[in-house]
């Protein structure tokens, strides 16, 4: 079911939160989730990386005689049975791809744009285990669900900084933590990037939810805007020097020369238009792109319309992404994995409604589907594989 974003964090008002943490220093919030319940079991978890389409690690901590190890699923029986009593970690990636109520759970974290979200990670480990100290270039929030886990926390690390060698898992040398915390259920460390920390496990059954956000790296986002921009540019546009005036040395490229290309650059980059036309599609591609997402059998608008008239629920597929920004006619652009739909002004203000919300029944889609426009919306984000009905039987 749809989950309203929080308004508190514990006794912390989000805004609050914003303006004094996000992406500025970490925070441990007490009871940050006075009413959580655990979404799944740790038999369910471990069920989960069994399965070949999910993402899933082992990480078993150096003991005498042994250094780290690092195990990929999928894993079966015998996998866990040989584990040793202490010291290891599951790691299970997008959990909300698989599991319902895992994506609602991340609809609670909408204080910050939807778009930003990346997925939910959930770990379970026993006694001492954890992953290493390491940073990462993204802010997570670390939500304690089960049992106690430790984190040390201290200093910013980046690409530059000294690692451990000869090891399968990044982990940082010469770790020295600043500040120690035991974290209980409900209990949320919130970490800005690149802020070192280590979790261990105080007993067994520790569980902690990883919220994790998107933030492509300016190397990224150069190489895949270059190439979106390119993919339209004409051949025939192309560097030009009119009122070229007379060199002294003709192997000079001048200054005037690279003001002329920058000025052909900044043209091309600045437009507003093509950066946010990139920037929806870059921002809800899907994690696994190579997830095929659509139904069996495509489905035209009548059809979805008689589904809904008999109590059918449209409901966003856990892994899809949808997001939307507005064009200067007063329509809208959707952006839903990766693709981009123009949308007339008509269709404004159902598009935002579909982007906001995770599913619908006839009664909350009843005024907007007087419109062939938006008719037409649902049914290309159905056969695309974006939404998909509940409470039917084909």
């Amino acid at each position: 079911m749809n989950k309203a974003p929080l308004t508190h964090l514990g006794d912390m008002p989000v805004d609050v939160f914003l303006r004094d943490y996000w992406q500025k220093k970490p925070v441990v919030i007490r009871n940050a989730l006075p009413d959580f319940e655990p979404l799944l079991s740790a038999d369910e978890l471990a069920g989960l990386s069994c399965e070949e389409e999910v993402e899933s690690r082992l990480i078993i901590g150096e003991r005498e005689g042994q250094d780290w190890q690092l195990l990929h699923g999928p894993f079966d029986d015998d996998t866990f049975s040989s584990l040793p009593e202490d010291r290891w970690t599951l790691l299970v990636q997008a959990v909300d791809h698989w599991l319902p109520e895992a994506a609602d759970f991340l609809d609670q974290f909408r204080f910050i744009p939807r778009w930003r979200m990346d997925d939910l990670m959930i770990s379970y480990a026993v006694n001492g285990g954890g992953v290493g100290a390491h940073y990462d270039n993204y802010d997570v929030f670390l939500v304690q669900a089960e049992g106690v886990r430790r984190w040390e926390v201290g200093g910013l690390f980046d690409s530059r900084s000294a690692l451990k060698p000869n090891l399968p898992v990044k982990i940082v040398a010469d770790w020295q933590p600043e500040e120690v915390y035991d974290l209980n259920p409900g209990d949320i460390l919130y970490l800005p990037p690149c802020v070192g920390h280590n979790g261990i496990a105080v007993g067994d059954d520790c569980v902690t939810y990883s919220v994790g956000f998107r933030a492509p790296s300016v190397q990224e986002i150069l190489r895949d805007f270059t190439d979106y921009v390119g993919e339209r540019l004409l051949p025939e546009q192309r560097y030009a020097d009119q009122n070229l005036p007379l060199q002294a040395n003709s192997a000079e490229i001048t200054a005037d020369a690279v003001q002329r290309l920058q000025t052909l650059l900044e043209e091309v980059v600045s437009n507003k238009e093509n950066l946010a036309q990139w920037f929806g599609k870059a921002m809800t591609e899907p994690k696994y792109a190579e997830m095929d997402l659509a139904p069996e059998e495509e489905m035209g608008a009548d059809t979805l319309l008689e589904w809904l008239e008999q109590g059918a629920i449209l409901r966003r597929t856990d892994s899809s992404r949808f997001a939307w920004t507005e064009v200067g006619d007063g329509g809208v652009t959707l952006f839903a994995d990766g693709a981009a739909f123009p949308c007339p002004p008509q269709s404004a203000a159902f598009v935002k409604a579909l982007c906001h919300e995770r599913e619908f029944d006839l009664q909350q889609l009843q005024d907007g589907l007087a419109e062939s426009a938006n008719q037409a919306i649902l049914q290309i984000l159905y056969n695309q594989g974006s939404l998909y009905l509940e409470n039917i039987d084909f």
